[in-house]
């Protein structure tokens, strides 16, 4: 989070968490909502199709979505000059949602385990 411009307040605070997520999936259109006991995120997008996305800190980004070998993968492109574009790729392993998070030289996993 702090290679992207998270605040220290902000990256201690999320470290913390442990989102509850919901994936909704009707043909190409996808939904997330991702709820904490702060906070609720969604992310709406339909594969393949730029979309405008809020990032969960609140940073103005531009996503496309594709669902590639298995994984769904965002590719984050920066509005601002002070942002920085991000790779982002979900997949299952048994029972685990994995989200593996890319940008600059950071690579930074979390894992959602099913309720």
């Amino acid at each position: 989070m702090k290679e992207v411009g998270v605040g220290l307040l902000t990256r201690k605070a999320a470290g913390s968490m442990k989102p509850l997520m919901e994936v909704t999936i009707d043909g190409d259109k996808w939904k997330m909502h991702s709820t904490t006991t702060m906070k609720s995120h969604t992310l709406e997008f339909e594969l393949g199709k730029e979309c405008d996305t809020t990032t969960a800190d609140g940073r103005k980004m531009k996503s496309v979505f594709t669902f590639d070998d298995g994984k769904l993968v965002q590719k984050e492109s920066k509005i601002s000059n002070s942002d920085k574009d991000s790779l982002i790729t979900r997949h299952v392993e048994g029972d685990k949602l994995v989200t593996v998070l890319e940008s600059g030289k950071v690579t930074a996993k979390r894992i959602y385990v099913k309720q």
